[in-house]
């Protein structure tokens, strides 16, 4: 069983992120969209955690003096959250670590 890797666009059910003009940028960039279930805060709580600290440690009372330094540090912190930063969701590893793991276990049960 091949596993499926690319990116993953998931977010709340607002008008900008069900437009079709949304979806088909999406679908330009081979990007799946997610979207939770209505009126389920359950469904977003990570996602809504991933951009809550985005804003808090990048971007909060910040001033970026051209969209290139914005880009850059958005992307080094990016860097940070799926390598180095353990998150308690995935049992206190970095996103890089836990879908290692993952790919590890699926090839282990494949094999056996």
């Amino acid at each position: 069983m091949a596993a499926w890797i690319g990116v993953i666009f998931h977010a709340d059910r607002g008008s900008q992120y069900t437009a079709a003009a949304f979806a088909q940028v999406c679908d330009g960039f081979r990007i799946r969209r997610s979207m939770g279930r209505v009126g389920s805060s359950y469904d977003n709580a990570l996602a809504e955690s991933f951009w809550q600290g985005l804003k808090r440690e990048t971007m909060h009372q910040r001033l970026f003096s051209t969209v290139r330094q914005a880009r850059l540090e958005i992307f080094q912190w990016l860097t940070y959250y799926n390598v180095r930063r353990r998150h308690s969701a995935l049992n206190y590893l970095s996103p890089v670590e836990f879908e290692q793991q993952h790919l590890r276990a699926d090839k282990l049960s494949i094999a056996a």
